[in-house]
């Protein structure tokens, strides 16, 4: 089998590392298509990935129109690769699998219904997606091409299965072993479906350092424009090393997604701060802090720094953290395996999976 992989983030790297590891031991072929977006391209060059870049997205509304040249791009190194299967989380993946005409097998964490941006592009998606695969957490239903998922995303390269941290990482920030450190991630809110969200201002960045500080030392990872007035304290690691610095972290603070989840998952307290926190939030995010208790979920930066307060000053904090960790990892399955059934075995694993949802158990 030959399957193309569009990774747009380095998030999405990280949910197909595994995965496609575990396809080449089985004598499978991965072609990885990447954007030249964020850290994207650096954690592909950590983890030693071959890739073609198949897009270098302009900012703003030029965003829009390159998408059709970011599609015929791929559509040309594809051509001749004798593909069998699509797989990635976004647009590009879906139109340039109906081109080549091969079948396209989405994956998505984006809930389309908590911003216009995403149900705009959930809508002109779909039309190409073949089936589209989701965290159970979804509170939507998005019709018979929607299969759900008892798992979430960042599972596929943070469950035990595939993820043991390094405590080497503690010499490369130099940190004692004993000693508490607070890892802040700020977004760039650049994204189409960030428009009209935003988390910490500056202000709000600065006072947040003043008194976590009080308590423990302080590094920040940020893709914020205004990340230049906290350059000492900007975090030095390979890219690949961040789950390292967020495993034995004490607490995270951040007005990011993707890296809250990240931190409920390997035991670390998180507080997510931003403006997609309200009654249309996602599932996953309310599944993490209602019924597991890992996250914290907070719309005010001034409630969230007071809770950052609160939380910092726990001493076993992080021994209750693992212990819910445990409880969720028994009701969730291993993604990295699911993933490889599904695909390895695509269309019988989708013929399987709709008339007995249960199977995914398998992979527990």
């Amino acid at each position: 089998m030959n399957l193309a992989v569009f990774s747009s983030t380095p998030a999405q790297v990280h949910f197909y590392k595994n995965i496609a590891a575990n396809l080449r031991k089985r004598g499978h072929k991965i072609y990885f298509l990447a954007r030249d977006y964020g850290e994207t391209l650096d954690i592909l060059n950590e983890l030693g990935f071959e890739y073609f870049v198949f897009s270098k997205p302009p900012r703003g509304a030029k965003k829009v129109l390159a998408l059709p040249i970011d599609v015929l791009r791929a559509v040309s190194w594809l051509r001749d690769k004798n593909i069998d299967i699509v797989t990635g989380f976004e647009i590009y993946g879906a139109y340039t699998s109906k081109l080549i005409r091969i079948p396209y097998v989405q994956f998505s964490d984006s809930e389309p219904m908590v911003h216009n941006t995403l149900l705009v592009q959930y809508k002109l998606t779909q039309p190409a997606v073949d089936v589209l695969l989701t965290p159970d957490t979804f509170r939507c239903y998005l019709g018979k091409k929607h299969l759900k998922v008892a798992s979430y995303k960042e599972l596929a390269y943070l469950h035990p299965n595939y993820y043991s941290p390094k405590e080497d990482i503690l010499d490369l920030l130099g940190v004692e072993k004993q000693e508490d450190y607070v890892l802040l991630r700020f977004n760039a809110f650049d994204a189409v479906h960030d428009i009209g969200k935003y988390g910490f201002t500056v202000e709000d960045k600065i006072l947040l350092v003043r008194e976590i500080e009080k308590y423990a030392r302080v590094f920040i990872s940020s893709e914020a424009k205004d990340s230049e007035i906290f350059k000492d304290k900007i975090v030095n690691i390979p890219k690949s090393r961040i789950h390292d610095a967020l495993f034995y972290a004490k607490l995270l603070v951040t007005d990011t997604q993707t890296m809250a989840t990240e931190a409920a998952l390997l035991g670390t307290p998180a507080i997510r701060c931003n403006r997609f926190v309200g009654e249309k939030d996602m599932g996953n995010f309310i599944e993490l802090e209602k019924r597991f208790g890992l996250l914290f979920n907070i719309r005010d930066p001034k409630e969230a720094i007071k809770k950052a307060e609160e939380l910092i000053q726990i001493d076993d904090i992080k021994r209750e953290w693992q212990r819910k960790r445990e409880r969720l990892l028994e009701k969730k399955i291993d993604m990295t395996a699911f993933m490889v059934w599904f695909i390895e075995n695509y269309p019988e694993s989708l013929y399987k999976f709709r008339e007995n949802p249960q199977i995914q158990y398998r992979f527990r």
